[in-house]
């Protein structure tokens, strides 16, 4: 077993991406008929599109970006329309610079843009990046006297209108209910470190050999102890990087969860906690945490929207996570004493979980 996990180390030769998905945040502060515009756009992503690198050199300095200004915002104001009193928006380009985030450096783009009246509805059309990458989210903070929203936008969601004087409070939490269910089932690396602890929960320890457990509420009530110590744990995480309390480098955060799939995939194997698995949950989703609020937290969120929009997100990550559960629950009751769940589920795929998480380990590490 310990040569099958070596070699499954090195035999996944695919690109495997980060957690970190792709994220621009768009600030939207509006004065009677001005619009007064903040936008952090990844340099990574304005790379796939376009050559910023200009000497080949394999990184990008401010020369490089200060050469391509205006290439950058003539991609960038294309695909971005704000309309408001059914009369399009002029935007102008203000300014650019450079601003280094937990995931890298972005461009961060700042514009005026004026409308013919004051505005009352502002309808936005976000089009950016969906075109080559359909995981793309567009983090927008809408500010005014009147109102103070958070939304993203999304290649199904590319438009929105929003009506300054109206309060969002309910569809906010909905939207990000959505968002957080949609965030746990692309994180592959989260619900690999899930299935790891849920693979052992209908099965018991014992005489250094794994057998299936007697009853199902046994098997449930593993279950219940390990996922709600994993969301007891990212909860607390998720709400402190919020609120500013707390924060960590995310390719620091990006390798710890990736060394935990790793931990809880050969405890599996080679078992040393096979009994309070629960702890392995609580310990390593304070980290899982720190993932989730990078989705969130580069949003500068405060009062009625933070709670709100956190809320949402932890609400949806939960129902994302139980929808996993309540499907592979049954299903592995009725076969965890067959050879096909003792061998190929459990002992072969915890190994695959394990080479999986080794492959992140070495690609985030560098």
């Amino acid at each position: 077993m310990r040569y099958l996990l070596l070699i499954l180390c090195f035999l996944y030769s695919s690109n495997i991406f980060a957690h970190k998905s792709s994220d621009s945040y768009l600030s939207i502060d509006i004065e009677q008929q001005v619009l007064s515009l903040k936008w952090d756009i990844a340099l990574r992503d304005l790379q796939n599109v376009m050559n910023l690198d200009l000497d080949n050199n394999g990184s990008i300095d401010w020369g490089e970006l200060k050469q391509n200004k205006s290439s950058i915002f003539a991609y960038s104001l294309a695909r971005l329309t704000l309309t408001s009193n059914k009369s399009e928006c002029k935007i102008n380009a203000d300014n650019l610079m450079i601003n280094k985030r937990s995931d890298g450096y972005y461009a961060v783009l700042y514009g005026k843009g004026e409308c013919d009246k004051n505005i009352e509805h502002l309808a936005i059309k976000y089009q950016l990046f969906f075109n080559v990458d359909t995981q793309h989210r567009g983090l927008v903070k809408l500010t005014s006297q009147e109102t103070d929203i958070s939304f993203s936008f999304s290649p199904d969601l590319k438009q929105k209108t929003f009506t300054l004087t109206e309060n969002y409070t309910k569809e906010t939490f909905l939207h990000f209910v959505s968002e957080g269910i949609w965030h746990i089932w692309i994180g592959f690396d989260h619900i690999l470190f899930l299935m790891s602890l849920l693979l052992p929960a209908v099965l018991l320890r014992y005489q250094k050999h794994w057998i299936g457990v007697d009853n199902f509420p046994l098997a449930l009530l593993e279950i219940t102890k390990i996922v709600t110590a994993f969301t007891v744990a990212h909860s607390l995480t998720l709400s402190f990087v919020m609120m500013g309390k707390i924060s960590l480098p995310v390719m620091l955060v990006e390798s710890i969860i990736a060394i935990s799939v790793v931990i809880a995939a050969l405890n599996n194997l080679f078992p040393i906690i096979s009994r309070k698995r629960w702890l392995l949950g609580f310990i390593f989703g304070l980290i899982h945490g720190f993932g989730f609020a990078n989705v969130l937290s580069e949003l500068s969120l405060s009062g009625d929207s933070l709670f709100t929009t956190l809320l949402g997100f932890n609400i949806g990550v939960e129902l994302g996570q139980l929808a996993i559960v309540f499907v592979f629950m049954p299903l592995a009751y009725l076969i965890r004493n067959a050879w096909l769940y003792q061998h190929v589920l459990f002992k072969f795929g915890s190994a695959s979980i394990a080479g999986m998480g080794c492959i992140w380990v070495f690609e985030r590490a560098l």
